[in-house]
């Protein structure tokens, strides 16, 4: 049967409207994570994505979203405690990203468009040679879209791989041209990857262990998260 990869996109600032109920379900580490954050607008997004994270995982477990433990694995990929479920998380400025799967290793990137990143030679120093070239075959007012979809399904998959900087960036090579299925080549055998665009002048990835698998995307707005913390509590 084809695994199947659930993923949700939000806006973190219109969740942050009931943030004493996102905190609420927060435990131990993570508040104390929340209260280090020097401004605001931070502590309160972070607040938000991880209210959220835990009440998608609960709604998908059928635990109390407060519940539930996170462990990570020695390079900090974060898993639940009991297992039953995949997940990955991202996040740039107010979009938050999720993905989850019953079946298989998953991981996820989101990423704006901000044109400095393209300044000092950081498509160098972060491309493999191959997708180095790939990158300077690019027309250049193609450049910016093209270095973030790359930059993301690289990211994305050394999440899903879990092994952090274990695993170096030149050790694989991935397409940076844009579609639903960006190609991944050496040193990416059995995984395969899906890109999405959640907002104007964003790229997105989806990586997962297996050939071939079915993607379900949508997003979620502030108004069903509420009636799902009420429905939970």
């Amino acid at each position: 049967m084809q695994p199947v990869i659930d993923v949700f996109w939000t806006d973190l600032d219109a969740a942050a409207a009931a943030l004493p109920r996102w905190q609420a379900l927060l435990q131990g580490e993570e508040l104390a994570r929340a209260a280090r954050f020097r401004f605001d607008r931070d502590r309160d997004r972070y607040i938000a994505r991880r209210g959220i994270l835990r009440l998608l995982l609960s709604r998908r477990l059928g635990q109390a979203p407060n519940l539930l433990r996170f462990i990570a694995n020695p390079y900090g990929k974060p898993a639940l405690a009991s297992g039953g479920c995949a997940f990955n998380l991202s996040y740039s400025r107010e979009l938050a990203l999720y993905a989850f799967s019953d079946e298989i290793a998953v991981g996820c990137d989101v990423e704006y468009h901000d044109p400095h990143f393209l300044r000092d030679d950081i498509p160098e120093r972060l491309f493999s040679p191959a997708e180095r070239r790939e990158f300077r075959r690019i027309d250049p007012e193609d450049r910016i879209a093209a270095f973030f979809d790359g930059w993301t399904r690289k990211e994305a998959f050394i999440k899903a791989r879990g092994l952090g900087l274990a695993l170096a960036l030149d050790r694989f090579d991935v397409s940076l041209a844009p579609g639903d299925r960006p190609a991944l080549y050496r040193g990416c055998e059995g995984w395969s990857a899906r890109s999405i665009s959640p907002a104007p002048l964003c790229s997105a990835a989806i990586i997962a262990e297996a050939a071939d698998w079915r993607m379900v995307a949508r997003p979620l707005v502030a108004s069903t998260l509420l009636a799902d913390i009420a429905a939970a509590a």
